[in-house]
């Protein structure tokens, strides 16, 4: 079975209703590394009911449409599948708690070739259900391996941000733990590539791997530290290239540099000397 282009452009993903509370906000906190540090009490804002904030990144886990391209007729190899680039940007605040409505699109599907894979573009609305306030805007690219050469009518990929050539101004190490991907599957992805090693070797990796979005959560909890001091309110929007994967127990070095309201970021694994993540864009408010 392969990608039909028209097909999959028209195909419905259901909306999602999510409610959600205080423990599935501390749970993602946790599944993306916050609370390493047990006496950081900045961190403990995150996974503490007592002043609880929500992490900006927590948005791309609400009204999370499930694994659809497995559960639905896309005609695409869902083993071979990766996160290639997600974004998100925040309309209103998050709540700790609360019901909403996610409405998921597929927005484009590009065809790079025989043996180069293809492009998925999604963006999925996140809306209040009391009051319809849309509270943010995720975005997401799924690069499919094993599909290119299906036929689609040619398309220019998006372009990409550019990092500074100059050195970065700012360095944040963060280390993940080796049972962090089975943490971070509990708030929404549970393909089993992120913690079953017989998965894992069929879609070409020694072990499971931590989720994209795992990472892009440290890279978001190293920016949220560096730059906002750790106020989410400070964060309008946050995206990224994903470029290697990372293997849980492995520390994270997000480079970044500052140009007025703009962040731009790289994170990479210093021990494998790999860059995971790549060409960030970030925008704070002052």
């Amino acid at each position: 079975m392969a990608i039909d282009y028209d097909k999959l452009l028209a195909l419905k993903i259901a909306d999602v209703e999510h409610t959600y509370t205080d423990k599935d906000t501390m749970l993602y906190a946790l599944g993306v590394g916050l609370g390493h540090d047990p006496l950081d009490l900045k961190q403990l804002d995150f996974v503490y009911e007592k002043n609880l904030k929500p992490l900006p990144s927590f948005c791309c886990v609400l009204g999370y449409p499930g694994f659809w391209v497995r559960e639905l007729d896309t005609g695409i190899d869902w083993v071979k599948i990766v996160n290639g680039e997600q974004g998100f940007t925040l309309h209103a605040p998050l709540k700790p708690n609360g019901t909403v409505i996610g409405k998921t699109r597929i927005v484009e599907v590009i065809d790079k070739g025989a043996g180069k894979g293809a492009l998925v573009y999604t963006e999925r609305k996140v809306t209040d259900k009391a009051s319809g306030t849309l509270i943010a805007t995720v975005t997401q690219t799924t690069f499919c391996r094993a599909d290119g050469g299906f036929g689609g009518p040619p398309r220019e990929s998006l372009p990409v941000h550019k990092i500074p050539e100059r050195a970065p101004d700012l360095t944040c190490d963060l280390g993940t733990r080796p049972e962090q991907a089975m943490i971070y599957r509990l708030s929404a992805d549970r393909n089993p590539l992120h913690i079953d090693p017989e998965v894992a070797k069929a879609a070409g990796y020694p072990k499971p791997i931590l989720h994209g979005l795992g990472t892009f959560g440290v890279v978001g909890h190293a920016l949220l530290r560096s730059v906002c001091d750790y106020d989410p309110a400070r964060v309008v929007s946050f995206a990224g290239r994903f470029s290697s994967p990372v293997f849980p127990g492995e520390t994270i070095r997000t480079e970044m540099w500052r140009d007025g309201h703009v962040v731009s970021f790289r994170a990479s694994v210093p021990d494998r000397n790999v860059v995971v993540m790549n060409n960030g864009r970030v925008e704070v408010r002052p």
